[in-house]
């Protein structure tokens, strides 16, 4: 971590931007006070989808038609 005095990072934000690796963080300081921070964001690596990876979380009660007369303005 480390910090700049907000005047640097007005004039030069783009390059601060550009260099901040994941998790890194830039404080900004405005006098004695640390008035904001910069902090480099992470990517999260997915993992590549597995087909069939969902089987079992779907789960069908029962096949009615009686939940569907509160629809029947809107059927055709």
């Amino acid at each position: 971590m480390h910090s700049v005095t907000l005047e640097d990072a007005q004039t030069h934000l783009s390059e601060l931007i550009a260099q901040l690796q994941p998790g890194e963080e830039v404080q900004i300081i405005s006098g004695q006070q640390i008035v904001a921070r910069i902090i480099g964001a992470t990517q999260v690596i997915r993992q590549p989808r597995q087909p069939g990876s969902a089987i079992g979380t779907l789960t069908i009660v029962a096949d009615d038609e009686d939940h569907l007369q509160d629809f029947k303005d809107y059927l055709p």
